[in-house]
């Protein structure tokens, strides 16, 4: 069994394992790991202390499959406080997913920090959820859940951590890690189950906006979940560390019918 989610195949190839299967297919991955190794990525490219990563859209342009994937990063745009990047994720000639980053200069703002957002309750006052029992694929079985009282449908409030290494060999930041389980949040309160005879909900993006950066194993996800009437959905994220809030999440969902 791969200890990993990716094993690194020489020239910005990355192996797939097990871990990242996603749950609407066997033969994909699941996005959160996905999008974990992209922003794995984009911090290695061109590092600047005194810069932070700032947002980060993902673009899902098609499947991502369970296989061999390359990894392609670039400038997009320079700066002296800031910049924007670009990642790539293809698969024989084609592209999965496409990541722009905007990094911006870091400064002393202390004086002036302020949040909206409420801190949820820590992991300790959640309870260990079987997520498989409601998703299928090697990526939920890889993940530990722990859910906060008040979940329903359309509406909850989890943590998440995984034991697994984003590549196999290589060190990743805790923003990277994390960032590679926000996409569960699609996951987490489902308005309706997944499955023959229901819907199916996929999101076609992953914006995330940060406004410090997270640290630590747990990522929390404070978690609502809309439905329009038109066959567009939206799940959207307060994020959490264990010192509270950090940033939002947002995913555009298709909404079909099976």
């Amino acid at each position: 069994m791969a200890d990993s989610y990716y094993r690194p195949a020489g020239g910005g190839r990355f192996e797939a394992t097990i871990h990242a299967q996603g749950a609407w297919n066997a033969h994909e991955q699941h996005m959160a790991p996905a999008s974990g190794l992209l922003a794995h990525c984009l911090e290695q490219f061109q590092p600047r202390a005194e810069l932070q990563m700032a947002r980060i859209s993902f673009e899902i342009l098609g499947l991502i499959p369970l296989e061999t994937v390359e990894v392609t990063t670039r400038m997009v745009r320079p700066g002296r406080t800031i910049e924007l990047l670009e990642a790539e994720m293809n698969h024989g000639g084609r592209t999965a997913i496409r990541a722009r980053a905007w990094r911006l200069a870091s400064s002393d703002t202390s004086s002036v920090a302020a949040l909206e957002d409420e801190s949820m309750p820590g992991p300790d006052e959640g309870e260990e959820h079987d997520a498989v029992a409601e998703w299928p694929g090697g990526y939920i079985q890889s993940i530990d859940v722990r859910k906060i009282e008040g979940h329903r449908p359309g509406r909850g409030r989890v943590w998440l951590r995984t034991p697994h290494p984003l590549v196999e060999g290589e060190a990743s930041s805790d923003s990277a890690r994390l960032i590679g389980l926000i996409d569960t949040a699609n996951g987490i309160a489902t308005r309706v189950p997944p499955g023959p005879g229901s819907w199916a909900f996929p999101n076609v993006d992953l914006q995330v906006h940060l406004h410090r950066q997270p640290s630590g194993q747990w990522l929390g996800l404070d978690t609502r979940v809309s439905f329009g009437r038109e066959g567009i959905g939206l799940t959207s994220s307060v994020l959490h560390d264990l010192d509270g809030p950090f940033g939002r999440s947002e995913q555009i969902l298709t909404l079909r019918k099976l």
